[in-house]
C-alpha cells in the first residue's frame, strides 16, 4: 500500500513547490509505510520564545561563525575550493545554518549558504565524486591522504538535502543520484571505514539519504545501495541486543553512539523485522542503566563513561542524538521518542550554550559546580578548558556542529501523516502551512510550553470553506490524564503514552484547546540520588553565579582559544533532600509560576518557574578537583547532615550555568 503524500503548494523563500516535490510523490511499495513525514523546510515558523532561539543563532555563533572561526571561512575552507578544512568542520556549521536560514526566511543567511551549495554541487566530477580533493587537512596547508573520506559527504548530503526541501532545486536529485552510483562502485574495494572510523559508526546518515532519495526517485540500484552500507556499517543491532556494549566503559565514542542509535530504524524501513525495534528499545534502556542522567543524555567525555553526574556530556552528543530521535519518531511515531527529545531539547540543549550564543561547553556535568579551567575526571581534557562557556574550548567539532539542534527541533513540530493529516508530536509556539485537499490550511500553535500546560491550536482555511481531515496529537507518558477541547466543548480525556486523532471537517476559526497537567515526580539515579522533575523539565538547585572572563594561559599552542568564561558558585551546593513519600511530593515541592513567560526564559533571571523545598546540608560533601565530590549513597542509616533544614529553590535545568541536579537523599529527623 502507497503512502499518499499532499501536494502542499507553498511560497518558500520565492519558489513556489509542492511537498511532494520536496519529499517524493510517495513513500514507494518496496520501503514501510511510516506514519509520519516530513513537512518542506520553511512550511513552519517558530514563534515565541524558540524563535527568539533561533534569532540569537543568528546574531550569534551560527551567523558569525565564517567570521569567528578560521577553519569555515569561506577563502580557505575546501567545500569552497580552498586548501584548508576538507572535512566536517564546513558541512557541519552548514548542516545548522542553512535550515535556520529559511526557518526564519533570512536573505542575508540564505545568501551565506549559497557558495556552499553552489560549490558542492558544481564540484561533481565524471565519475560521480563530489566534494573537496586536494587532500588537505582542518588546518590550512597540512596535507593529509583522506579527502575522499565518506564521513563529511555524508553530512554535506544532509546539508543539500534540506536545501532541496526548502528550494526543490533538481540539481541535488542528479548529484545525489550520481554519488550514490559512485557509491555502490567503489564501496566493495574501499568500504565505509577505508580511510577513518567515522563513517563506520556513522553510515546510518548515509543510509537515511539513500532510502529519501529512493522515495523520490524509485531507482531499484539505491535499494542495494542500501543493504550495502548496512552491512558495512557497525552492527548497533546486535550490540544492543546482546547488552554488552552500553554496559561496558570505553566502548564506544559518545557521538558515535548519538547518531549511530537511528541506523537499526532506518533499516528497518526496507526490512520491518521485530529485532530492529527490540534493539533500540533494548539500547535505549540500557543507555539509561547504565550511563543515563537526569538531563536526558548520558556519560560520554569522548567514549561512554558510566553515569556519575560529574561525568561529562558532549554538545555534539545532544544534538546529534536530537536528530536520531526526530528520524525515528518520523519511522515509528513511537511517543518515547517524542518524549526523550524534549527531555533533551529542554534541559540539555539550552544549558549547554550561553545566552548570547557565542560560547559554549563542550562537556556539561548533571551535577556541575564549577566551570573552571582544570582537569577533570574525564577520559579526555583538552588542556582542562571542557566545561568551560567559550567558542573553542574542548575540542572544535561543537564549534561547528552546535548549530543544528534548535532549527532542527523547530523543523519537527509538525508533520503530514499517513492518513493525509497533520500531526504536532512535539510542542512549541509555532505556525505550520501546507495544502490538504487542495486547499491552502494552516495552525496557528500558541504556547509557553513546557512552563505552562496548555497548547492552543487556531485553524485557519478560506473562509466558508471546509477541509476533512485529522489531526494527530501526542499525550506524553508523564502526563497522567489529558484534556482535549474543540470550540470549547470536551472532545476526549486521553491517558498518557499515546497519539490521539481528532477527525473532523475543519472550517475556519476552530480551535483546539490541549492541556497537559503536569505534576512532580522524581527519578532515581547513581547512588540513589533523585531527580524532581515537572512535565519534560528537570529541575536543578539555584545556585549563585560568578562569570569571569580568563585569556587563556596556553594559547594558541592549547585548546581553549584565546580566552573563555569561568563560572563559580557564590552560594552553597552541597545539598541533600529529605525522604519523602510519593504521596507527600505536591506537599514538599511547591511550585510557583511567574504570570508572564519572557521572551528569553533561559536563564536565572527570566525562568518562569520554580519549585520551592526543604533540604539539609551534607557538610562532608565537598569539592574534589573543582567538581563535586563523590556523591553519598542516599539514605544511608543515620547518614551524616546537618541539624537544620533550609530552603532551596530549583529552577529548570536548562536556565542554569552551575546546578545538582541529582541529590542525595538524607533520612527525615
Amino acid at each position: 500500500m502507497r503512502l499518499k503524500i499532499m501536494l502542499a503548494a507553498i511560497c518558500l523563500g520565492g519558489v513556489l513547490h509542492t511537498s511532494a516535490q520536496a519529499t517524493g510523490e510517495a513513500q514507494r511499495t518496496a520501503l514501510r509505510q511510516n506514519p509520519y513525514r516530513e513537512l518542506p523546510l520553511g512550511a513552519i515558523k517558530a514563534q515565541g520564545w524558540l524563535k527568539e532561539m533561533l534569532v540569537r543563532q543568528k546574531t550569534g555563533a551560527t551567523g558569525q561563525l565564517d567570521r569567528l572561526y578560521p577553519s569555515v571561512m569561506g577563502n580557505r575552507n575546501g567545500w569552497l575550493g580552498g586548501d584548508g578544512d576538507q572535512w566536517e568542520r564546513g558541512p557541519y556549521w552548514l548542516d545548522g545554518l542553512l535550515p535556520l536560514a529559511y526557518l526564519l526566511d533570512d536573505k542575508e543567511l540564505i545568501a551565506k549558504t549559497k557558495p556552499w551549495v553552489e560549490w558542492a554541487i558544481k564540484s561533481q566530477q565524471p565519475d560521480g565524486y563530489f566534494g573537496p580533493s586536494k587532500d588537505y587537512g582542518p588546518e590550512p596547508g597540512v596535507q593529509r591522504d583522506n579527502s575522499r573520506d565518506w564521513w563529511p559527504k555524508m553530512v554535506m548530503l544532509k546539508v543539500l538535502k534540506q536545501y532541496y526541501s526548502a528550494t526543490g532545486d533538481q540539481r541535488v536529485i542528479k548529484l545525489m543520484t550520481n554519488y550514490f552510483r559512485y557509491q555502490l562502485k567503489e564501496l566493495p574495494s574501499k568500504p565505509l571505514d577505508n580511510w577513518t572510523f567515522w563513517a563506520k559508526y556513522r553510515g546510518g546518515d548515509n543510509l537515511m539519504l539513500v532510502y529519501w532519495l529512493y522515495n523520490i526517485t524509485g531507482d531499484n540500484f539505491l535499494l542495494e545501495l542500501g543493504d550495502l552500507l548496512h552491512k558495512q556499517t557497525f552492527d548497533y543491532t546486535t550490540a544492543f541486543l546482546d547488552r554488552k556494549l552500553l554496559a561496558t566503559q570505553g566502548s564506544i565514542h559518545c557521538v558515535n553512539l548519538a547518531q549511530g542509535f537511528k541506523e537499526p530504524m532506518i533499516y528497518y524501513q526496507r526490512h520491518p523485522e521485530q529485532k530492529y525495534l527490540d534493539a533500540i528499545q533494548t539500547g535505549f534502556a540500557d543507555l539509561r542503566k547504565f550511563n543515563g542522567m537526569a538531563h536526558g543524555l548520558y556519560g560520554g567525555d569522548e567514549t561512554l563513561h558510566g553515569n556519575n553526574p560529574t561525568q561529562g556530556s558532549e554538545f555534539c552528543s545532544a544534538v546529534e542524538m536530537m536528530f536520531s530521535l526526530e528520524s525515528m519518531l518520523e519511522i515509528t511515531g513511537q511517543v518515547s521518542f517524542a518524549d526523550h527529545l524534549e527531555k533533551i531539547a529542554f534541559n540539555a540543549l539550552p544549558a549547554q550554550a550561553s545566552d548570547d550564543f557565542l560560547t559554549r561547553q563542550y562537556f556539561q556535568q548533571a551535577n556541575q559546580v564549577m566551570a573552571t579551567h582544570k582537569m577533570r575526571n574525564f577520559e579526555t581534557n583538552h588542556d582542562g578548558t571542557d566545561v568551560c562557556y567559550g567558542l573553542l574550548t574542548g575540542f572544535p567539532c561543537c564549534t561547528a556542529n552546535m548549530h543544528q539542534g534548535w532549527p532542527k527541533f523547530a523543523q519537527n513540530l509538525w508533520y503530514t501523516t499517513a492518513d493525509s493529516g497533520l500531526a504536532a508530536l512535539v510542542y512549541a509556539a509555532s505556525d505550520v502551512k501546507t495544502v490538504i485537499n487542495g486547499k491552502p490550511v494552516s495552525f496557528k500553535e500558541e504556547t509557553n510550553y513546557p512552563f505552562n500546560e496548555e497548547v492552543r491550536f487556531v485553524f485557519n482555511t478560506a473562509k466558508k470553506s471546509t477541509v476533512t481531515f485529522p489531526l494527530h496529537l501526542r499525550i506524553p507518558a508523564w502526563c497522567k490524564s489529558a484534556t482535549i477541547k474543540v470550540n470549547g466543548e470536551n472532545w476526549s480525556q486521553p491517558e498518557g503514552n499515546q497519539v490521539v486523532k481528532i477527525s473532523r471537517t475543519w472550517k475556519d476559526g476552530d480551535v483546539v484547546e490541549l492541556t497537559l497537567p503536569m505534576h512532580i515526580y522524581r527519578n532515581t539515579w547513581e547512588e540513589n540520588a533523585i531527580s524532581v522533575e515537572r512535565g519534560p523539565l528537570v529541575y536543578a538547585l539555584k545556585i549563585g553565579e560568578s562569570t569571569k572572563l580568563v585569556k587563556n594561559p596556553g594559547h594558541p599552542n592549547n585548546y581553549g582559544g584565546p580566552e573563555f568564561y569561568e563560572v563559580r558558585p557564590t552560594t552553597p551546593w552541597n545539598y541533600g533532600l529529605i525522604q519523602t513519600d510519593r504521596q507527600k511530593m505536591e506537599e514538599q515541592y511547591q511550585f510557583e509560576k511567574k504570570a508572564i513567560v519572557a521572551t528569553y526564559p533561559w536563564n536565572l533571571d527570566n525562568a518562569p518557574v520554580q519549585i520551592k523545598t526543604k533540604a539539609r546540608r551534607i557538610p562532608s560533601w565537598q569539592l574534589y578537583n573543582e567538581m563535586a565530590g563523590p556523591l553519598p549513597f542516599s539514605i544511608t542509616y543515620r547518614f551524616e547532615s546537618a541539624a537544620e533544614e533550609e530552603d532551596i529553590v530549583l529552577v529548570p535545568y536548562g536556565c542554569t550555568n552551575l546546578r545538582i541536579s541529582q541529590f542525595p537523599v538524607v533520612n527525615r529527623r
